[in-house]
């Protein structure tokens, strides 16, 4: 029905294709003003330092696309859907059967748990490390095994290795890590997903990847069949509120996974496709979010250190430091001064995450806690 309802709107002419799709090659500087983009933090005078979003919003090539391409938002968008795919597909040096679209990697981690608890048994993931989404694990009756993560912060792979038994289902690699911000080194990381067997899914969260120079693990998922890479255009490209991320992986899990979407690829709208296509393109405005990010973020990490917060060394957007040796009320300087900051994540030592935002807002952050 779905392909009959395709072929009968390309044919009267109402498809993407005839209704003036913009394009992408003609984006350019964005139309609309930072003012009017950031008016949601204008209007309420907050400093969002909590989610690890881009403070520099979407590129201007994907805000192009938003505003040019509104009026077919009363379109479906399955023409589009082989376009971000096949841009996808090229950007990870992959093929397009290896890739399945999701709002937000947060749907693509949902369907990875609702396929590893077809089958009762385990599940191994770093503590602390991102989640919230093992709800639905937990939900579907699989058993949590934590493992510590190493004094200084990192990702105990050895420990995750010998946490694997026969009844494990899937182990969970946040790489860089949230909230620690520390990275697994890639050989070593692959010799750790070569040596479990394939009747455990290894689920690899490369959310953050773009904030360092590792090369991602998705040249790994057609030889190694029970390896799916996760990413997302939330972080470095700055569309967290478009709701758009993809999973890698050979192409039958690819297909299993499919088969539990409702809607196979079209849970992501219109406009969010068009401006992940757009943000793909868009190496410079990448480029720049990584320098700015690095930037500030050894500002921040050395008026940290003035201030007795011990901090991990970070390779992503956000730092995770100690409010161990802090002698003020931390959380009540964030809320006195309108800052949206983390929690505590480890008592021991008083584990807290905060994201970095620009330069002037780190700057008012450093100066609210002092």
């Amino acid at each position: 029905m779905e392909t009959n309802r395709r072929h009968w709107l390309k044919k009267i002419g109402i498809g993407v294709a005839g209704i003036g799709l913009t394009n992408f090659n003609s984006f350019a500087s964005p139309l609309v003003s930072d003012k009017s983009i950031n008016s949601f933090e204008n209007d309420t005078n907050l400093i969002f330092l909590r989610s690890n979003e881009n403070p520099y919003g979407p590129s201007p090539l994907a805000r192009k696309a938003f505003t040019e391409n509104v009026n077919i938002s009363n379109r479906y968008n399955w023409d589009i859907e082989a376009k971000i795919i096949s841009a996808i597909a090229l950007k990870n040096s992959v093929k397009d059967e290896n890739i399945l679209l999701g709002a937000g990697s947060t749907e693509i981690l949902d369907l990875v748990a609702k396929f590893v608890s077809l089958e009762k048994g385990n599940y191994v993931i770093a503590d602390p490390s991102y989640d919230y989404w093992t709800v639905t694990l937990d939900n579907l009756g699989l058993t949590k095994n934590r493992v510590p993560l190493t004094t200084d912060k990192k990702i105990n792979l050895q420990a995750m290795l010998e946490a694997v038994n026969q009844n494990t289902k899937l182990v969970y690699i946040c790489n860089p890590n949230n909230p620690t911000g520390t990275i697994c080194e890639r050989e070593a990381l692959i010799e750790f997903v070569t040596t479990i067997q394939q009747n455990t899914i290894i689920l690899i969260d490369e959310a953050y990847l773009e904030f360092t120079k590792q090369q991602s693990l998705s040249n790994l998922v057609n030889d190694h069949k029970n390896i799916i890479i996760v990413k997302t255009f939330s972080k470095i490209y700055g569309l967290a509120g478009a709701r758009i991320g993809y999973a890698i992986a050979n192409k039958t899990i690819i297909d299993n996974l499919a088969n539990l979407q409702s809607n196979t690829n079209n849970s992501v709208s219109v406009l969010s496709k068009l401006a992940a296509i757009a943000s793909l393109k868009d190496d410079k405005f990448v480029s720049n979010c990584y320098l700015l990010n690095e930037n500030v973020k050894q500002y921040t990490i050395s008026e940290l250190k003035k201030l007795n917060c011990e901090c991990v060394s970070s390779n992503t957007n956000f730092i995770y430091f100690s409010l161990a040796k802090y002698n003020k009320d931390y959380f009540k300087q964030l809320e006195d001064n309108k800052i949206q900051g983390g929690r505590i994540y480890e008592e021991q030592g008083k584990w807290t995450r905060i994201t970095i935002g620009k330069l002037s807002e780190m700057e008012k952050f450093i100066k609210a806690i002092q």
